[in-house]
């Protein structure tokens, strides 16, 4: 019995036969562009960002109403939808560049080799000249001493939770990981401040920063590793296994070198995280104005400190010094994740 199906589109879904023209977007925000600058011009709008809204608004309600009458529905709002992908991405990354823009103008005010080396030793807040050689100094040993205590103890556990982790052990470990990934930074802090400082006596220190700096990075590291041991195939375990290979070696000798170089990215991306802190720095270590080497010993300075106490002088040159020092900050932070992009690349699997 023949049928007979109707394969005539919508009066919704029908394409119309058109398609709008490649210059038409550019032509729609041009109309958009000059109508919010007119109505910026000719009422109560005002200010940058007022007008930019407007300008998006009047965007995509020309492009949807045209796209409509001449495509039809679907392909408007498949542009209704790329136009709001599009417009989340600006969204989300104006703001980051406007920051680096800022502290790129500001920081390099003052940016010069001498800032670099020189400390605030004797220099007034008033006064132009020294420099963060001795917080950048203090930095690199503080973040250094906390990932030779959190990398090696972050890998370890997060081995034994995904190779050996049974049980009701395993479950505190992982709830007790998942608590410190979301406790503030100046708890951390706070804790060796109580715990260590006051009660066995530690002196403030770098090495009582580095202590804290490496209770931040340690849920961290067990996350991101035992996220990149868990996606190790189990056949190469298995394979191992038949071999007569026993279990600490296969993890040895096979699955870490599957998954180091996700190992590594997430180490160096926790040092990146920990090496902004300001609050666990202030109630360990505080600040100084001088060179100190020793991290043992003393209060010593790091960037992050640093930057607060030159923003907290309020003088223009103490400002002007804080910008500089931020962008000595954000440049080692992304020479970090440089070096993580490079580590993972050098230790990935071939083939």
């Amino acid at each position: 019995m023949a049928t007979s199906l109707d394969t005539r589109p919508s009066t919704y879904d029908s394409l119309k036969g058109g398609t709008l023209p490649p210059w038409a977007p550019g032509l729609v925000g041009a109309i958009a562009v000059g109508g919010a600058v007119v109505l910026n011009a000719t009422t109560g709008l005002a200010g940058w960002f007022g007008t930019t809204i407007v300008g998006a608004l009047i965007f995509v309600v020309l492009q949807s109403i045209w796209s409509f009458a001449v495509e039809g529905k679907r392909h408007a709002v498949d542009r209704l939808a790329t136009t709001a992908v599009y417009s989340t991405f600006v969204i989300a990354i104006v703001p980051l560049v406007s920051v680096l823009f800022t502290v790129v103008v500001k920081g390099m005010k003052v940016m010069s080799w001498g800032f670099l080396v020189d400390s605030m030793r004797n220099v007034s807040p008033r006064s132009p000249g020294g420099g963060a050689g001795h917080a950048i100094v203090g930095t690199l040993e503080q973040v250094a001493i906390a990932a030779a205590f959190a990398i090696p103890i972050g890998v370890l556990a997060a081995i034994f939770l995904v190779e050996y982790g049974r049980g009701r052990l395993a479950k505190a470990i992982s709830f007790f990981v998942d608590v410190m990934t979301g406790i503030p930074s100046i708890v951390a802090g706070l804790f060796i401040f109580t715990a260590f400082v006051l009660g066995l006596g530690l002196e403030r220190s770098g090495f009582a920063a580095a202590l804290a700096l490496a209770i931040l990075m340690l849920p961290v590291i067990i996350r991101t590793t035992e996220e990149m041991l868990r996606i190790v195939p189990n056949d190469l375990r298995e394979a191992s296994y038949a071999l007569g290979v026993p279990k600490w070696r296969t993890v040895l000798k096979v699955v870490l070198p599957t998954s180091l170089a996700g190992i590594v990215t997430g180490a160096m991306l926790a040092v990146a995280r920990v090496a902004g802190e300001t609050a666990p720095l202030l109630l360990t270590t505080f600040l100084t104005q001088s060179y100190n080497n020793n991290p043992f010993e003393g209060p010593q300075a790091a960037l992050p400190t640093f930057i607060w106490d030159q923003i907290t002088s309020g003088t223009p040159a103490s400002v002007d010094r804080a910008w500089a020092g931020a962008l000595v900050l954000i440049t080692l932070i992304m020479f970090f994740y440089i070096v993580a992009k490079l580590l993972a690349n050098r230790f990935a699997p071939k083939g």
